[in-house]
This record gives C-alpha cells, sequence and structure tokens, in this order.
C-alpha cells in the first residue's frame, strides 16, 4: 500500500525530521540519533498506517515527539489529529512543531491517557510502542463509543498480547506492515469494542 505525498508534504516531513533532529539533542525526544535512521524508524514506519487513517477525530496515545500522529497529520490534513503524551518536554517539542509546519489539524495535549476527556469520542485512538493491548484498551476504552476502533502498531506478530484481550473487545483485523528499509516486523492490529 503507498501513500501519496504532494510537494509540500514532503518538505514538511523533511522539516519535522530536522526539528526532531535538533531537538533531540537538548530534550532527548528518542533513542534514534542519526536522521537517515529516523526517517526509517519513524517517517516511514508512521506513515506505513496511513491508509487505516479512514475516520475523524484520532487521537494519539503516548505519542513522545509525535509519533505517528504528526507524519500523518502531515499527510491527511482533513483530519484532526490529537497527539497526547504524559511528559511536558515532548509536548512543548510537538506544539513547536504544529506551529513552525502550520499544522492547523493537531492539538497537542499534556496529560496521562486515563485522565483526558474529550467533549466527543474520538473515531480511532492510535498508538505505537504505548503499552500491551490489554493496558491500551483499559486505559483508552472511555475515549471512543460503539463505532470507534484502536489502532495499535506492534513488532512481531503479537500473539501473547491477543490472547490478554478482553472478551468486551473484538480483533478485526491483524495486518503486516511493509516498512521500506525497515529491520524487523511491523503489524497493525485493529480492534473495536463488542
Amino acid at each position: 500500500m503507498t501513500v501519496t505525498v504532494s510537494a509540500h508534504q514532503q518538505q514538511q516531513l523533511v522539516d519535522y525530521i530536522c526539528l526532531m533532529h535538533k531537538w533531540n539533542k537538548a530534550y532527548n525526544l528518542t533513542s534514534v540519533r542519526d536522521p537517515e535512521q529516523m526517517v526509517i524508524k519513524h517517517l516511514l514506519d508512521s506513515l506505513s498506517v496511513s491508509p487505516a487513517i479512514n475516520a475523524d477525530p484520532v487521537i494519539d496515545v503516548g505519542t513522545g515527539p509525535g509519533l505517528p500522529g504528526m507524519p500523518l497529520a502531515i499527510v491527511n490534513p482533513d483530519v484532526s489529529f490529537t497527539l497526547l503524551d504524559s511528559l511536558g518536554k515532548r509536548v512543548r517539542f510537538m506544539k513547536q512543531c504544529a506551529h513552525e509546519l502550520k499544522l492547523d489539524n493537531v492539538t497537542c495535549v499534556h496529560s496521562r491517557v486515563e485522565d483526558h476527556q474529550n467533549s466527543q469520542p474520538y473515531a480511532i485512538v492510535l498508538s505505537r510502542a504505548f503499552a500491551s493491548l490489554k493496558d491500551m484498551l483499559h486505559w483508552c476504552e472511555h475515549l471512543v463509543d460503539s463505532k470507534g476502533k484502536f489502532l495499535a502498531l506492534k513488532g512481531q506478530f503479537p500473539q501473547s498480547e491477543i490472547d490478554e484481550v478482553s472478551s468486551h473487545f473484538q480483533i478485526e483485523s491483524i495486518s503486516a506492515l511493509n516498512v521500506p528499509d525497515l529491520v524487523g516486523e511491523r503489524h497493525l492490529v485493529t480492534i473495536r469494542k463488542v
């Protein structure tokens, strides 16, 4: 599955990586130090889930420096993204990125996920390297209604985590993601409330 990006969006994605590289020296936002590796491990990895972003609004929980939410917001300008993290320095970084990249569809929130309340349910709860499926669903259950879904980016096929998912939820699909030049497996798990 390919993701089409305009020249303007390509520039925004490059600028985002440049900002992350610059801020990383002072703020330690990610363990990945090399900008070329950031492109593969952060940008391409995040964009691999873009075809699954088919509803609005989206919340990216435990987003860290904005992954996968910020790249997805760049390539899906018509979708509203809330990027939530409990660490203030990461949220400050994301606010700066949203400002510099002129992303009107991004809201950055400094909160623990279990404390976050929204005026309307989210259509999609997104997470990448955030928690086990069981914990993610427990902490994020209040963020969606019966129509909403959870998208979890995982590495290897997460069979042991799938076995722990409560009967209140249904695993809708598990798809292997193809991330160019990435060493290792990536899977997208789609879950709905029963």
